[in-house]
């Protein structure tokens, strides 16, 4: 009987000395204190991709065209903008038209021999410096990077012509060897291969060139196979029309033109960025 009476008193003094303590808690706690914020971890997506550069070259049908592009990125959905999207793009162009009836030859000397080359009847270089503005809309391909994509490409801008005098080195009627371009004092040997040595080369008739000033547009499929995201690597075939402010003469005995029209193809490399 006197060990059921220890044990209930030292149960009774237990009780009594935990809410003792939790009341001590409770009464020393500040109600206006906030309660500790854990800092939230935050679930960052990356950044969509928004510009892109690149450059390319184009074998036309009249000759051929470097080009640098740089491009803004735009989406209408901003979760697969990295897939799909179109670009506005901006395009300086530098090429070189050649007309399809130019025929190269070899030039002789006076031991009826030579190594040079020359283009007969050619009467001007023409080159074209170009600024297209324009756009590049997606129409199929993707969603997944290692996918080709198609995209339709309209542009246009102003092209800057420059038309050089075409000189070639020939025996003169006097008999002396000299650098000549076409006129009609000339036309007599410079339309004779029996005098034409050969090619002046490109640097003669710099200082002659003439500008022409003239419009262009471009229409053009644009296929991207890259397999990263962040790369351009594209074929592009396409068309383009230019409209320059007075005729062209390339050729003699041709019919001198102020347009043109051209289909190309080329490649394109470059960069995609945040």
């Amino acid at each position: 009987m006197q060990h059921l009476i220890q044990k209930a008193a030292f149960l009774l003094f237990f009780c009594a000395l935990q809410q003792s303590v939790y009341a001590q808690i409770y009464s020393s706690k500040d109600s206006t204190a906030k309660p500790i914020a854990f800092p939230k971890v935050a679930n960052k997506k990356p950044k969509p991709i928004t510009k892109e550069t690149s450059v390319g070259l184009r074998l036309n049908t009249d000759g051929w065209s470097f080009v640098f592009e740089s491009g803004k990125i735009k989406s209408k959905d901003a979760k697969r903008s990295d897939m799909f999207h179109d670009v506005r793009l901006f395009q300086v162009e530098f090429s070189e038209r050649r007309h399809p009836k130019e025929l190269r030859m070899y030039g002789w000397d006076i031991d009826r021999e030579s190594d040079k080359m020359y283009v007969f009847g050619k009467l001007n270089n023409f080159y074209a410096l170009k600024v297209n503005f324009g756009n590049r809309k997606m129409i199929g391909g993707k969603p997944y990077p290692k996918n080709v994509s198609v995209h339709w490409v309209y542009a246009g801008g102003l092209s800057l012509g420059l038309l050089k005098p075409y000189y070639v080195d020939a025996y003169t009627m006097s008999g002396g060897r000299e650098s000549v371009k076409y006129s009609t004092e000339t036309a007599e040997y410079f339309l004779n291969p029996f005098y034409v040595i050969g090619s002046s080369g490109i640097s003669s008739g710099l200082g002659e060139i003439k500008i022409k000033p003239g419009l262009h547009l471009k229409s053009a499929l644009h296929f991207d196979y890259a397999t990263d995201k962040y790369q351009v690597a594209a074929i592009e075939v396409g068309g383009t029309a230019e409209f320059y402010s007075s005729k062209i003469e390339l050729m003699a005995n041709q019919k001198a033109t102020a347009y043109f029209f051209n289909l190309y193809a080329g490649i394109q490399f470059g960069k995609r960025r945040r």
